[in-house]
């Protein structure tokens, strides 16, 4: 736990979808790192060892930025020790996509980069996590409450908020954009999905006979919230507001052992059950995020948390990639078998969509 997430946005919407205020008071709209942009590959199943969005402090890569600027990169799932002396991240032997807040101080694979403040923000729409129970495993998929109407600098939903799904307000899909301007900056809030803030470290390996260094990082998991402990005792470090993650990627004012105390079990998730499709990581399409019914095993009434999910995407007017030539092709049998009764979730990928920006 956390072994697997999805996120369908496509590059210039994560960038739209993570815009920050900086210390002037503007907000302003997280670049790509020179050519990540290209190394993303939107999924919406993706485990270790995949490619994903991950959000840092420039100074990380120039040390004259200003001390509030962030920038987004494309990192490998599954931390490589910067001393790691093998020829292949494959030859280790034990697994590094998560790690314990409890022992991150305990591991010298943790310890030395968030010693370094090498600490980063790992973007998803959500996770996945499998609850067993006496036939096999049930699984979920776990994200921040959608909400709408939420004004600048407002605190997020109180818990108590997620225990009524029938309080909550779905964003209409018209107002799932945000205009933008030159130079990085946004005129308004996102106003589309939300993407859960994952607490990470990362570091970065040279293989020893040369060639392209490798950015890696590690999901940071505390111990289950209470509305999340009927599936399992682990949940990952979330990150709430933009307070915090500008907290934890500043590694300059906010020392390590200070943000380490933002790690933090917080009961402000909320989630669905989803078919067992997304057991196989082959599968690769919406199937994977649509709500069932665990009796019918058919779409159950629609709430206001998985409303907002599906018209977002339904809505969505980016173009999103295919990870690879197979996935592809699994996933137009997928869809050619289920296009009959396909939900918005199946069909939003066969509307006519605008190619993304990337710069």
């Amino acid at each position: 736990m956390c072994g697997r997430t999805a996120c369908t946005l496509a590059p210039d919407e994560v960038s739209r979808a993570c815009s920050y205020r900086d210390r002037g008071g503007r907000r302003r709209q997280p670049r790509w790192k020179d050519g990540d942009a290209d190394k993303y590959q939107p999924s919406y199943n993706k485990s270790p060892q995949s490619m994903g969005p991950v959000l840092l402090s420039q100074r990380h890569f120039d040390k004259n930025a200003p001390v509030d600027e962030c920038v987004l990169t494309t990192m490998r799932w599954g931390l490589v020790p910067a001393w790691f002396k093998g020829n292949d991240p494959s030859e280790m032997h034990y697994s590094t996509s998560n790690c314990r807040s409890e022992n991150i101080l305990e591991k010298k694979s943790y310890k030395d980069p968030l010693m370094n403040g090498q600490r980063c923000v790992i973007l998803a729409d959500g996770f996945y996590e499998w609850r067993k129970q006496e036939k096999g495993k049930q699984p979920f998929f776990i994200y921040f409450l959608q909400t709408a109407g939420k004004k600048e600098g407002q605190d997020d939903p109180t818990t108590s908020a997620l225990n009524n799904e029938n309080s909550e307000t779905a964003c209409p899909p018209e107002e799932a954009s945000c205009d933008l301007i030159e130079e990085g900056e946004a005129q308004g809030e996102w106003t589309g999905w939300r993407l859960l803030t994952m607490a990470g470290v990362f570091d970065c390996w040279t293989p020893p006979a040369g060639g392209e260094p490798l950015y890696t990082y590690s999901v940071i998991t505390v111990n289950a919230s209470p509305n999340l402990q009927s599936i399992h005792d682990r949940m990952p470090a979330v990150l709430e507001g933009e307070d915090e993650v500008r907290r934890w990627l500043d590694f300059g004012e906010v020392k390590s052992l200070d943000a380490i105390k933002l790690l933090q079990s917080k009961n402000i998730l909320t989630f669905h059950p989803v078919s067992s499709f997304v057991s196989n990581s082959r599968n690769n399409s919406p199937e994977c995020l649509q709500p069932v019914d665990l009796n019918s095993k058919k779409e159950p009434k629609t709430t206001a948390s998985t409303k907002m999910m599906k018209s977002w995407l339904t809505t969505a007017p980016s173009k999103r990639k295919e990870t690879d030539t197979r996935e592809s092709q699994e996933e137009g049998k997928s869809k050619a078998k289920t296009r009959k009764s396909a939900g918005p979730l199946q069909q939003w990928l066969q509307r006519p969509n605008k190619k993304p920006k990337t710069k």
